[in-house]
């Protein structure tokens, strides 16, 4: 399940998200944020139409894991992606800070968060709604997620992208096979 903040240019999507890491196969887990830009599209049909909303191109990406091998709630890999190069992500950038704080410090100022120019009533909007973005994030951090079973419910749309981390982990030996079962 995915919750989406969207505004004129933007949206910003909530979710929880599951990991392998492929040098050492050690497993993450936590709440991932996504600005993203909104593609315009065309007007149809009548004054009173449904429009279509296309959600696409990432600007950068939050993600607030705890790794499964330590303690709920540690953090040890939270991180953010400060741009994309198209829909790739840059290198982790590792967060040092209360991951909470931080990410209300940039909802506050999504444009200069994101580094491109965003429009003046997008970063308005984002900055009015960051502490009900941060709840959503808090909603879906590894914390919340009590039991395999509800992280696999919350995560089961990424299956592709986790036997995707299963074909190219460097130590398969190392894997939690219990664990990822059920993907």
């Amino acid at each position: 399940m995915q919750q989406a903040f969207v505004y004129d240019q933007v949206a910003v999507l909530v979710r929880h998200w599951f990991e392998i890491d492929l040098d050492d196969s050690h497993l993450e887990h936590g709440a991932r944020l996504e600005v993203r830009w909104l593609v315009p599209q065309e007007r149809r049909g009548t004054e009173s139409a449904a429009q279509k909303i296309v959600v696409d191109e990432p600007l950068w990406r939050a993600d607030l894991f705890d790794r499964l091998d330590g303690p709920p709630g540690n953090f040890a890999a939270a991180h953010f992606h400060p741009y994309f190069k198209g829909v790739e992500p840059s290198e982790r950038d590792y967060l040092r800070e209360d991951p909470w704080e931080w990410l209300r410090g940039q909802l506050a100022d999504v444009g200069a968060a994101s580094g491109v120019p965003l429009d003046a009533g997008d970063v308005a909007g984002v900055r009015a709604d960051a502490e009900e973005i941060v709840a959503a994030a808090r909603r879906r951090a590894a914390t919340e997620c009590t039991s395999m079973e509800r992280c696999h419910a919350w995560t089961r749309d990424a299956r592709e992208a986790v036997r995707l981390m299963l074909d190219q982990l460097a130590r398969p030996d190392l894997l939690d096979r219990e664990r990822t079962a059920l993907w």
